[in-house]
């Protein structure tokens, strides 16, 4: 699951919603699946149908996070792994410099291509 940021057609408002993303297993794509998603207001991605790429970037990012954050301390209770978590997505959007960006935190990045998209966008 990831969150994301969709503008909406015809504006430049733009919302932050919860995105689950799945491969194409058959309960992924079952109707009551489906119908709870909606319920819990996540949008479904689903990658195309033999697509290698599917899931990397999440297999990726929860590999990363299971080495460095999971496997490296005993966390006693559901709250204290929702907590590791949480503060270990904070240091990796804020405080981590990534190489494969410049060396930089990855808000950062973000933060320069949304203010790049909206200035181009009032140009045009």
């Amino acid at each position: 699951m990831l969150w994301g940021k969709h503008s909406t057609p015809g504006s430049q408002a733009t919302r932050t919603c919860l995105i689950h993303h799945s491969d194409r297993g058959s309960q992924y794509v079952s109707i009551r699946y489906t119908e709870r998603l909606a319920e819990a207001e996540i949008e479904p991605s689903v990658g195309s149908k033999g697509d290698s790429y599917d899931n990397a970037l999440v297999e990726t990012i929860n590999g990363v996070y299971n080495a460095e954050l999971i496997y490296r301390q005993s966390l006693r209770s559901r709250e204290a792994v929702e907590i590791a978590i949480l503060k270990w997505v904070h240091w990796y959007n804020h405080q981590r410099l990534l190489s494969s960006i410049g060396y930089i935190q990855p808000a950062e990045a973000e933060a320069h291509l949304y203010q790049q998209h909206t200035g181009q966008a009032m140009a045009a």
